[in-house]
């Protein structure tokens, strides 16, 4: 008998620009405005006006949150939570699917790939996002 789950969690793995942010709206059907937003790490360094300022310092503070968030989403039982980091290494999901077994979530992990020339809004350096593909672990 398969197990009933509360919701679903989507985990988008993926390069900066690869598309993770829009494709969880996509996914959730609602614009980044909506009080079901896509969780992300980034979410951190962006002010209240959309303004993008990375903090390296500050980046476990940001994972931290990220998760903290999606704990809070799951213990309010929503339906479909999506979360969009890099990912690069399968340890980076590990909280969220430790989470997902405590709070009952069926659990999906989606690599996006860049195949529609998207931008990295966040101007990392091009040698930065080959090192995070080089790293980029998948397991089949």
């Amino acid at each position: 008998m398969e197990k009933d789950f509360i919701g679903d969690l989507i985990l988008l793995r993926g390069v900066p620009g690869s598309g993770k942010s829009t494709l969880g709206e996509v996914i959730l059907n609602c614009p980044q405005s909506t009080t079901n937003t896509v969780l992300s790490a980034d979410d951190l360094f962006t002010d209240s006006s959309g303004n993008y300022n990375f903090d390296s310092s500050r980046i476990k503070e940001a994972h931290n949150l990220c998760q903290q968030k999606c704990a809070e989403k799951m213990k309010l039982g929503l339906y479909k939570i999506v979360v969009a980091n890099t990912f690069t290494q399968e340890w980076e999901m590990s909280p969220y699917y430790e989470m997902a077994e405590r709070y009952n979530y069926r659990i999906h992990s989606v690599i996006v790939e860049n195949r529609h020339d998207g931008v990295n809004v966040h101007n990392v350096p091009e040698e930065k996002i080959h090192q995070m593909k080089d790293r980029f672990e998948v397991s089949l």
